[in-house]
């Protein structure tokens, strides 16, 4: 038992992590690739993972665990300053959406998959939730500008506690025979889940502002009291516990007296294990059979939810509202189920077997099943949806420049000049005027700070190069964005510090790619520009290469990146072959010679201004 125990754990951690990263590599939803590979690996597949065997009782706390820490982790990120007048429409999503959605799901269920109105009633709750484990890595993949994207974070975080305590006040009545739901149920949860997320909230606060805990316990403290909120809210009403984690993060999040950014990510990474092992677990539950025998209902009932439900619950919650139509048609086209709905789903099946209900068993795998069929059709729609609404782009070429010193606006001029949308930061005003004299879209203040995740406007963009004096504040600036960019996409300049001042507190794994090679730190940089060099775009062709190039301008000459003719940036560093080729613009370090940097022409409709 104790060796199947351990192959189990082992292979539920394994395949998470293969998961994950398949669907990184191929920029696929890894939630489907989770099901798929915890259905292969439960006891009537490989065998490898018996989830009820492995947690017996444990496997129902441990899930709801793991659910508060996600919903606490992703209220973290809900700032209420980038909402501005989308307030009411998600307002209205999590409350006359939740009700439409739930009807319509309720009478679908009953009346195409031959449900009793009770369990059609309780698959209606249950289906109500979306979910930001679903709804945040699409996000991120698709990068949407507008209103659209925002009010679909804020919708999916939202929405995972009010559908859990619907589904839970309607389990209950449907167990206890009482009304559907309970409207003092509905006010205990209300009270009991923002009391006891507003007490850890403030303590935390206090503790970290009196500075009574150390920094390395932060985040175990912010867990240990989201926790113990979680669990005191579920002793006053059951599952009010979700409402109160949600409720710390969103004060933790909009509260101004002390930073909590460490504490973010410290959720974060765990947020990819928890959502891993969730959907494994769960998943190796499902039996072949179930999913054998899904048909035509199944697959209308799906269709009818994705084609019918959402838009008209989203057209009736945007009604008479300012949201552009392309935002409503991609809200209306996003809504995939999360870990929520698998979670609640499992605990109430094995409930309504054991009360004897009527097709209870049917549950789990017509859950599974939307679970499974939403991720993939969101997955596959939603990024050239965005594209075709003029919402996303398919390859977002642009860069941020942090640093808008003498350097950083020469470098950000000529990418301009090429059509590559361009942002500058710097926490100097003064810079930044002068970026705007140039013609350029900039950002005052720190990209490390909170604020800095709401304001930054980044349609297009791409890349992050950060260019500042301070080795270690390059490090952090573009760690900051590693889940928004990707780690390949994340450069800062070389660093300036000798061997004899020491070496850098930052390990390898927290710095970003050396910038145009070990050798051009930044005061090298200002070094040439001032000393007789100059930036200059060339267009290479197959008579005039790098070669050429080379040949033109002597050996002091550096090539710093390359603009390919469909605008894609490449950029020299040091633990890369940096080849352009035939139709790119090359940008590099040349000697004066009084002429003009020459640049192709700026295409007509550019993002860039």
């Amino acid at each position: 038992m104790h060796e199947s125990i351990l192959t189990g754990l082992v292979a539920v951690a394994v395949l998470g992590a293969l998961a994950q990263w398949i669907g990184w590599r191929l920029r696929f939803p890894a939630i489907l690739l989770l099901i798929l590979f915890g259905i292969a690996a439960g006891p009537e597949g490989l065998g490898l993972v018996h989830t009820d065997e492995m947690f017996g009782e444990l496997l129902l706390p441990f899930v709801s665990i793991a659910v508060a820490i996600l919903l606490f982790e992703g209220a973290l990120t809900l700032h209420l300053p980038e909402l501005g007048s989308s307030l009411a429409i998600v307002a209205k999503l999590v409350t006359i959406g939740t009700a439409a959605t739930w009807v319509m799901g309720a009478a679908l269920a009953h009346f195409l998959l031959d449900f009793s109105w009770p369990l059609a009633v309780l698959a209606g709750a249950i289906l109500t939730v979306t979910g930001p484990t679903v709804v945040i890595p699409l996000l991120r993949q698709i990068r949407p500008t507008g209103a659209g994207g925002v009010i679909l974070k804020w919708e999916g975080i939202l929405i995972d506690p009010i559908g859990a305590v619907l589904a839970v006040l309607v389990f209950e009545g449907l167990v206890e025979g009482g009304a559907l739901p309970e409207f003092a149920g509905i006010l205990r949860t209300l009270f009991s889940g923002t009391v006891f997320g507003a007490i850890p909230a403030v303590a935390l606060v206090i503790c970290l502002q009196r500075y009574w805990i150390p920094d390395h316990l932060h985040s175990a403290a912010a867990l240990a009291l989201a926790l113990s909120g979680y669990a005191a809210a579920n002793v006053f009403q059951h599952e009010a516990g979700l409402l109160a984690v949600t409720v710390m993060g969103v004060i933790l999040a909009n509260q101004r007296r002390v930073d909590i950014s460490h504490i973010t990510e410290f959720k974060e990474n765990l947020q990819v294990l928890l959502i891993s092992t969730l959907f494994i677990l769960l998943s190796a539950r499902v039996r072949f059979a179930d999913v054998q025998n899904l048909a035509v209902p199944e697959f209308l009932f799906l269709g009818l939810l994705v084609l019918v439900v959402r838009p008209l619950a989203v057209a009736l919650c945007t009604f008479g509202s300012d949201v552009a139509r392309r935002d409503r048609i991609f809200i209306s086209a996003m809504a995939p189920r999360g870990v929520v709905a698998a979670a609640v789903t499992a605990v109430f099946a094995l409930r309504l077997e054991q009360e004897g209900f009527a097709g209870a068993e049917e549950l789990v795998p017509i859950v599974f099943f939307v679970i499974a069929g939403s991720v993939a059709i969101y997955g596959v729609i939603g990024r050239p949806l965005a594209i075709r609404l003029g919402l996303a782009e398919r390859n977002p070429s642009g860069v941020v420049i942090v640093g808008a010193h003498a350097v950083g606006r020469a470098l950000g001029r000529h990418l301009h000049l090429l059509d590559i949308p361009v942002l500058m930061v710097d926490t100097n005003l003064r810079r930044i005027r002068q970026a705007r004299m140039d013609g350029l879209r900039t950002y005052h203040g720190s990209v490390l700070t909170d604020e800095a995740e709401v304001a930054l406007e980044l349609p297009g963009i791409g890349k992050l190069f950060a260019m500042t004096s301070n080795d270690d504040v390059n490090a952090f600036s573009a760690m900051h964005f590693v889940y928004l960019f990707g780690r390949e996409n994340l450069y800062q300049v070389a660093p300036s510090r000798k061997p004899s001042e020491g070496p850098s507190e930052l390990s390898p794994d927290q710095r970003a790619r050396v910038l145009f090679g070990t050798d051009l730190t930044l005061e090298e940089l200002h070094r040439r520009m001032g000393g007789g060099q100059e930036l200059r775009a060339t267009p290479l062709t197959e008579k005039f290469g790098t070669r050429e190039w080379r040949q033109e301008h002597g050996d002091d000459a550096v090539p710093l990146l390359s603009v390919s003719e469909d605008g894609v940036v490449s950029v020299a560093t040091a633990d890369t072959s940096f080849e352009p080729k035939a139709g790119d613009t090359l940008l590099g370090l040349v000697p004066e010679d009084g002429t003009v940097p020459r640049a192709r022409p700026r295409r007509i409709g550019s993002a860039a201004g």
